[in-house]
């Protein structure tokens, strides 16, 4: 077996067992939202510390997402990216079913704006990825509000994630406008950990591409919230 064949079957192994994983996590955060599902701060005295643990749940389930994002990313057959017409009422009834429970736990509304007619050519999965991702982020920054809003500007669709917290540090906005420009920054989305997020949201963007241009994100502040705002736009 050559160095290639060993790579290939280096990078299949790692990503199989990234997918096992996501199942084992997936499991746990099911079985969390219908406890969380059936109960209340008034009728179970660990419905925080089960909130805290959905939250950090879903965590680890985006790192993983973003795994596989990367994985994609480099074109492994078994792993394609997949372009296909989705509306985006679709899109945004999935994000918010994927966050309805954790939300609720945290007594956060979660408005959404959409364009009934509107369908946009992208891959699903992982779009709804980051776009999940972004709203966890924001669950753990809000006030108690967080907006998802999607509509055509021109030739591109943008999708907004804002909230009403007290919006982003100058350091972060600048760290932000780095790894967007490609420029490894090492900060986190809204902390000071690793930048995986935005760096990934970064590359999942830059792989849709039409007539030349492809997907981009920012970060910034004010939006309809004055908090926070997450911004994902792809032709």
């Amino acid at each position: 077996m050559d160095d290639t064949q060993h790579s290939q079957q280096l990078a299949l192994f790692l990503a199989s067992t990234a997918h096992d994983m996501k199942n084992s996590i997936s499991v746990l955060s099911g079985t969390l939202e219908r406890l969380l599902d059936g109960a209340s701060p008034q009728t179970e005295t660990a419905y925080p510390q089960m909130a805290q643990m959905l939250y950090q749940t879903r965590r680890l389930n985006d790192n993983l997402m973003q795994l596989l994002a990367l994985y994609k990313q480099v074109g492994q057959p078994e792993y394609p990216f997949d372009v296909q017409a989705i509306p985006m009422v679709e899109l945004a009834e999935q994000v918010a079913a994927l966050g309805r429970v954790l939300l609720q736990s945290r007594g956060i509304a979660f408005e959404v704006e959409v364009d009934t007619d509107l369908i946009w050519h992208l891959d699903e999965d992982l779009i709804v990825g980051v776009v999940s991702h972004a709203v966890n982020n924001a669950v753990n920054y809000t006030r108690d509000r967080i907006r998802l809003a999607l509509r055509q500007e021109g030739d591109l669709l943008e999708i907004r994630v804002e909230d009403n917290g007290d919006g982003y540090p100058q350091a972060l906005l600048d760290a932000g406008a780095e790894a967007m420009s490609g420029v490894a920054s090492g900060v986190d989305f809204r902390t000071n950990s690793a930048g995986l997020g935005l760096y990934f949201a970064r590359e999942v963007a830059r792989m849709h591409r039409h007539r030349g241009r492809h997907g981009a994100v920012r970060l910034e502040n004010g939006g309809r919230l004055g908090g926070g705002c997450f911004i994902l736009t792809m032709p």
